[in-house]
């Protein structure tokens, strides 16, 4: 009747085997149930750690959409590099230090604009986020040469200023380009560009064209002419490294870039 009653058919023993057996099979029918409790424990802790992960990244869509969304109607306040910018400054012994103004798109120099986008972005209107071509030559001089040469786009870099914190890693490239999805989606050209034109670093402590144009030359960036929108978009780059009021040859260079790139583009029609 029972698989190990042969192995217990001692004679002598004052057990009975039939006994021996009855506490086997009950001793093995409780093993068994003590795995499957085992196994079904697992299975809700891990039904558990999906649930959350599932609400995280649904929580997140959802505040990320509608955040991107008011910055399409609200100028955005401030950004976390100015705070820590000004960290920064403040364990350096310095002061804090957040110039800025915000100036409308209409409002804003067509010097200026065209200066950032010969600069930065040149296929800003034809694009939906992402220059493919300009990002494969980056990493193709990346991998050649130990100084880092960025191939983002103007809606990439305003993603960053405005969304997220500064730095290379991957983890950040690919916020980055979640949020330059969003706001590509989200936004017109013109929103974008005006965006980039208030928020971006332009000096140390200076955010935005009308602060670095009252700063550098004492004018509403409105008034800025060819060669000073080019000056200010030549320092894009590293504007804590270089700054208008004393450019070296090398910025003195991409300046002339710039302006040879302006007369190129032709008009800017959003």
């Amino acid at each position: 009747m029972f698989p190990y009653g042969f192995l217990f058919q001692d004679k002598d023993s004052k057990v009975p085997s039939f006994e021996i057996n009855v506490f086997i099979f009950c001793y093995l029918c409780a093993m068994a149930k003590s795995r499957s409790n085992k196994s079904k424990s697992k299975q809700p802790l891990l039904k558990k750690i999906t649930n959350i992960a599932t609400k995280v990244f649904l929580y997140f869509l959802m505040v990320s959409f509608l955040w991107v969304l008011a910055y399409r109607f609200i100028n955005p306040p401030i950004t976390l590099l100015m705070v820590l910018r000004n960290i920064e400054r403040k364990s350096d012994g310095k002061s804090f230090k957040t110039e800025k103004k915000w100036v409308d798109f209409d409002d804003m120099s067509d010097n200026m604009k065209r200066a950032a986008v010969s600069a930065e972005d040149q296929l800003f209107l034809k694009h939906i986020g992402f220059d493919v071509k300009a990002i494969e030559k980056a990493f193709a001089a990346n991998a050649k040469s130990k100084k880092v040469k960025g191939g983002s786009t103007i809606s990439q870099q305003t993603a960053k200023n405005v969304f997220l914190w500064p730095g290379r890693s991957w983890i950040r490239k690919g916020f980055e380009a979640y949020f330059t999805l969003l706001i590509e989606m989200l936004w017109s050209k013109e929103r974008i560009l005006e965006v980039y034109l208030n928020v971006i670093e332009m000096g140390d402590g200076i955010y935005g064209a009308e602060a670095a144009a009252q700063s550098y030359y004492g004018k509403s960036c409105h008034k800025l002419s060819k060669a000073q929108a080019a000056l200010i978009a030549a320092c894009f780059p590293n504007p804590i490294r270089w700054t208008p009021k004393n450019p070296t040859r090398y910025i003195r260079h991409r300046q002339y870039l710039i302006l040879r790139n302006m007369n190129r583009l032709g008009p800017l029609d959003f």
